[in-house]
């Protein structure tokens, strides 16, 4: 069955399921995405000295021996610890047919730990991306950066987007969709994308971000509003609108643009351009149909600097959104009855965090 051109939407998925072309346990509730099915933790861990990929023609069973330090069970929980690699097998595998592709990548709450985690296929060549007619399992590497992590079997990390045909929207149809429905409040920034950038503008305060601190506790990924910011974030105050990254530090911060993503589309943060300054932004990058629809939401941003201290200045266009279409819309949208955490938001970080 060919599916119209597009991001397949929730019952897309959930057909997928019943054909058999993806394969797992039984569903938990707030699996299926509006666009996207999260992934699912298996019950071990391997502790691995290096990322790799398998390269082409050759499984990930048969490369891990090469770089596999040791197994670690993760039935009753376990932590993996700041700084080390790990490749967890997932509980969903696919049989993809010959029109549908897909693309993965990390939760918002994830990213947002600074926990990154990328999908590997057998075969693969990229992470994160699953070509057409792919046939095999799916395993999650996980390294986490700033904070050491407690997981459990069934924990959902990363989620997964299927694609059938082109997708993506070019300038000119990104300019006609914003013609029809705002997809900014202010000017619209259309170039390969409509630009994000930051605020640094205090509002209430002189606070713009949070910084990871260096040397902190475990991470339960199970408790939810449990954790009290000043243990594991320094707050990021500015009064001149700008601010330096240092090297290797993790920053939480939040667009300037509060942003629409309708229900017939589905967009992805991509990076700007690597000459505008040292630093990456947004690990997590998916937007689901309905963010911010009838609820302004700003975009939240996972910065983290690279080789020089470098000067973020208040409205830097630091991202870009990546508009894509919905191959259908789907049956249930961000924010409405699902488990959306992030809906409405501003600064704001993962929901494992009480407000500050």
């Amino acid at each position: 069955m060919t599916d119209a051109p597009g991001v397949l939407a929730s019952q897309q998925i959930e057909a997928m399921l019943a054909r058999g072309a993806i394969t797992a346990p039984p569903l938990v509730d707030g699996q299926v995405q509006p666009a996207s099915l999260d992934l699912r933790l298996g019950d071990v861990a391997y502790r691995v000295r290096a990322s790799f990929l398998p390269g082409a023609g050759r499984r990930l069973a048969d490369r891990l021996p090469e770089f596999e330090m040791h197994r670690i069970d993760l039935s009753d929980g376990a932590v993996l610890e700041k700084g080390a690699v790990y490749l967890v097998p997932l509980q969903e595998s696919l049989t993809l047919p010959p029109d549908l592709s897909a693309v993965a990548n990390a939760k918002s709450s994830t990213g947002r730990l600074d926990l990154l985690t990328r999908t590997v296929t057998d075969g693969g060549t990229e992470f994160d991306r699953i070509p057409p007619a792919y046939d095999g399992p799916l395993y999650a590497e996980i390294c986490p950066r700033s904070f050491s992590a407690l997981v459990r079997p069934g924990m959902r990390l990363n989620q997964i987007r299927f694609r059938s045909g082109e997708a993506a929207l070019d300038d000119d149809a990104l300019r006609a969709l914003h013609a029809r429905v705002p997809l900014t409040d202010g000017t619209p920034v259309i170039d390969d994308g409509l630009g994000f950038s930051v605020d640094l503008t205090p509002g209430d305060g002189d606070l713009v971000g949070w910084r990871a601190k260096p040397h902190t506790g475990v991470i339960d990924l199970d408790r939810l509003g449990h954790y009290a910011p000043r243990d594991y974030w320094e707050a990021i105050r500015t009064t001149d609108r700008r601010i330096i990254l240092d090297p290797g530090a993790f920053y939480i911060l939040v667009s300037r643009e509060a942003v629409t993503i309708p229900p017939t589309h589905a967009a992805e943060m991509a990076p700007y351009l690597a000459m505008v300054g040292e630093f990456r932004v947004h690990y997590a990058g998916f937007f689901d149909p309905g963010f911010g629809h009838g609820t302004p939401a700003r975009g939240v941003l996972e910065v983290r600097c690279h080789e020089a201290p470098f000067v973020l200045e208040d409205g830097q266009i630091v991202g870009r959104l990546i508009y894509e279409g919905m191959s259908e819309v789907p049956a249930q949208l961000y924010g409405q009855g699902i488990a959306s955490n992030y809906q409405g938001q501003g600064l704001k970080l993962s929901k494992h965090f009480a407000a500050p």
